[in-house]
């Protein structure tokens, strides 16, 4: 095998110039993200509704060829109702609505089913792929909702936790351009390098550490040990995004935001690590930051 199959060279003035088009669009967004997770009701719910809309557009797209249709519309109409039930204090609704829209999307496919031009039936797999997006969206936006509405450490918890995950992106992006080497998983993400996972996760733990100096915590080592877990979480979100374009021959989910691509590609490593500190908090002695 050569070489450039296994290796991803350091990197060059262009790759330069788009880091630079990735932190500009970054600086951009920060801003009103951090206000809207600060000012909480309603303006984290009303910018966590609408970024799961963009998504829901930006996946169904991706599983039609770049048609809007009405299996998107059921899933964005699952997720409202969704994320409203949790807002509304009826948790246990959303669930219910995150199944009343998988069956939906079932009913619709089988209702609109066409034949194809040997006389056999179309396949199950939009509708298939279509929950699947429903709940991988869907899910993690619950979670957030979820950290977020802790009145105790909730602000603090997603500003946190959108702090490592940004900084996750960085360093992988700048560690894994500058330093190049082996790749990560080239059947999946042929950029990605193992320099570019152990950059994000040093980045992540440093800002663990700064979060748990900003906060008065006694130790910085177990806000820091979780960042730098969550930096692998992220990853394997991002992972999984890549492997979904990939099986759409897709580049981006999207060209919404410049340098980036589309809102999913910046928000699969988010996803992920919000379902784990949800997780975390659920299993462990209340928050993660409370414990940590």
């Amino acid at each position: 095998m050569a070489v450039n199959d296994v290796m991803v060279q350091p990197a060059s003035k262009a790759t330069a110039s788009a880091l630079g088009l990735r932190t500009i669009s970054a600086l951009v967004l920060a801003p009103p993200v951090l206000l809207a997770v600060y000012a909480g009701f309603p303006f984290f719910e009303a910018m966590l509704t609408t970024a799961a809309m963009v998504m829901v557009w930006e996946w169904d797209r991706l599983c039609t060829g770049g048609v809007f249709e009405k299996g998107g519309t059921i899933m964005a109409l699952a997720i409202l109702a969704a994320l409203a039930s949790l807002a509304m204090g009826r948790p246990v609704l959303a669930p219910v609505a995150l199944a009343i829209g998988a069956g939906a999307l079932l009913v619709v496919s089988l209702l609109g089913r066409r034949r194809t031009e040997d006389g056999e039936p179309n396949s199950f797999s939009l509708p298939l792929w279509q929950g699947a997006g429903m709940l991988c969206i869907g899910i993690p936006c619950l979670a957030l909702l979820w950290l977020r509405g802790d009145s105790h450490s909730g602000r603090d918890t997603v500003i946190w936790l959108f702090a490592v995950v940004w900084c996750v992106d960085i360093g992988a992006y700048a560690f894994g351009r500058m330093v190049g080497g082996p790749r990560l998983a080239p059947a999946l993400s042929p950029n990605k390098t193992w320099a570019g996972l152990i950059g994000g996760a040093a980045c992540a733990a440093v800002a663990g550490a700064v979060a748990a100096a900003f906060l008065g915590k006694a130790g910085w080592a177990p806000l820091a040990a979780v960042s730098g877990g969550l930096a692998v979480v992220a990853q394997g979100g991002d992972l999984v995004e890549s492997a979904v374009k990939r099986h759409f021959r897709a580049k981006d989910a999207s060209n919404l935001i410049p340098g980036h691509g589309g809102l999913l590609d910046r928000a699969d490593g988010l996803l992920a690590a919000s379902l784990a500190v949800a997780l975390l908090g659920m299993t462990g002695s209340g928050g993660v930051l409370t414990w940590t």
